[in-house]
C-alpha cells in the first residue's frame, strides 16, 4: 500500500463535524470547562475546589465561598474580559491550528464575524498560549541555528544599501532556534544580536549539559565544546551533512516560518514578532497530534495567562512598523 502523504495518520475534524460538536454557546462553554478544568472546577483566583453554581449572573455562572467572588471559565485565562462568544473562540482556535502556516486576522474576521482588530487581538492571545518558560531542557541530540526575518536590502534607501552588510542585519530581526531530534519539538527566541554570549546562553537554557549539539561553523558555538558533544557542519565550503551532523531539521522550521511570513502575514513588526515565533515553535510540537488533541492543548495553555490590549500595544522598545 502506498504511504499516504504528510501526516495522514492524524485524526482530523471537518468543519461540519465541529459545527455539530459545538452548536451553541452552552456547548462551547462545556468544551472549554473540560479543558481548562480537567480535574474539576475550581476558583481560578484562590484555587478553592468546592465552588457552587450561581444564579442571576450569566456572565459569571460560578461562585467561590472562599474568596466571595463570582467567576467563569474565562477568569484567569487569556480570554478574561473578552466579550467574544466562546463559540467563536473555539472556531478561532480550530482555524488557526488547522492552517499549517496559521490564519491571518483578515481571514479570521471574515470567517467568524468579528472586526479585524478583534481578530488580531484574539490571535495574539492564542499565540500567547504557547508561551511557557517552565519547559525542561532537551536531552538531545539538538540542532541549533539562527535566521533573520524582516526587510530586504532592495527595499532600503540607496544610502542604506551602500552601508556594509555582513549578515543581513539592516532592517531585519535575528531569531535563534533549537530542534530536539528525539521529541521533534522546537524552541525559538527573538534575540537582539548573534553574539557568543547570546547564542551560548540560549543553548545552555534549552539543552541539557552533555547533550549532542549540531550547529553550523559559527564561531559563537565553539566554546560550547567543553559542555556539549558539539559537531559543526561547514556551510561556507558547501558541507551540509556529515554522517549525523546537520542542521536540516531546524532549517526546515525556518522555511515554514518564512513561508508564513510571506504568504499569510506578509509583514511582521519587531514589536510583535516574538509571539509569532513562539506560536510556530509551539504548533510545531503539536503537529503529530489529532486535531482535537491539538485544540485541547492550546486551550489548556490559556490558563493562568493574561494579555490585555493595553499591554499588547504598549511600547516595548521595539519598532512597531511592519516589515515585509
Amino acid at each position: 500500500m502506498k504511504k499516504a502523504p504528510g501526516k495522514a495518520f492524524r485524526e482530523g475534524v471537518t468543519i461540519l463535524e465541529l459545527a455539530d460538536m459545538i452548536p451553541d454557546e452552552a456547548a462551547a462553554r462545556k468544551w472549554f470547562e473540560a479543558r481548562i478544568w480537567p480535574n474539576g472546577r475550581y476558583c481560578p483566583r484562590c484555587g478553592f475546589m468546592r465552588t457552587i453554581e450561581s444564579t442571576g449572573r450569566p456572565p459569571m455562572p460560578y461562585y467561590c465561598p472562599a474568596c466571595s467572588r463570582h467567576f467563569s471559565v474565562r477568569t484567569g485565562t487569556l480570554m478574561e474580559r473578552s466579550k467574544v462568544p466562546l463559540r467563536k473562540w473555539v472556531w478561532a482556535i480550530y482555524l488557526h491550528l488547522t492552517s499549517l502556516k496559521g490564519v491571518s486576522s483578515m481571514k479570521l474576521h471574515r470567517d467568524i464575524g468579528v472586526t479585524q482588530k478583534t481578530a488580531w487581538f484574539m490571535l495574539q492571545r492564542i499565540r500567547k498560549a504557547f508561551d511557557d518558560d517552565d519547559e525542561p531542557p532537551f536531552a538531545g541530540p539538538v540542532e541549533v541555528d539562527e535566521v533573520y526575518l524582516g526587510g530586504q536590502r532592495k527595499n532600503m534607501p540607496a544610502k542604506k544599501r551602500r552601508e556594509p552588510n555582513k549578515s543581513g542585519e539592516h532592517s531585519m530581526t535575528a531569531i535563534v532556534g533549537m530542534k530536539d531530534r528525539e521529541t521533534n519539538e522546537v524552541r525559538a527566541k527573538v534575540i537582539a544580536d548573534k553574539s557568543g554570549k547570546t547564542l551560548q546562553g540560549f543553548v545552555r537554557e534549552h539543552a541539557e549539559p552533555g547533550a549532542v549539539l549540531y550547529t553550523d561553523e559559527a564561531k559563537a558555538y565553539v566554546a560550547l565544546g567543553e559542555e556539549y558533544e558539539h559537531e559543526a557542519v561547514r556551510h561556507n565550503i558547501g558541507e551540509y551533512v556529515r554522517d549525523m551532523a546537520h542542521t536540516n531539521g531546524i532549517e526546515s522550521f525556518w522555511s515554514g516560518l518564512k513561508r508564513a511570513h510571506k504568504g499569510v502575514y506578509h509583514k511582521l513588526s519587531p514589536k510583535h514578532l516574538h509571539r509569532y515565533v513562539c506560536d510556530f515553535a509551539g504548533r510545531h510540537g503539536l503537529r503529530s497530534r489529532d486535531t482535537l488533541d491539538m485544540m485541547a492543548a492550546l486551550a489548556a495553555g490559556m490558563r493562568t495567562k493574561r494579555l490585555t490590549y493595553k499591554a499588547l500595544i504598549a511600547d516595548n522598545g521595539l519598532p512597531s512598523g511592519a516589515r515585509g
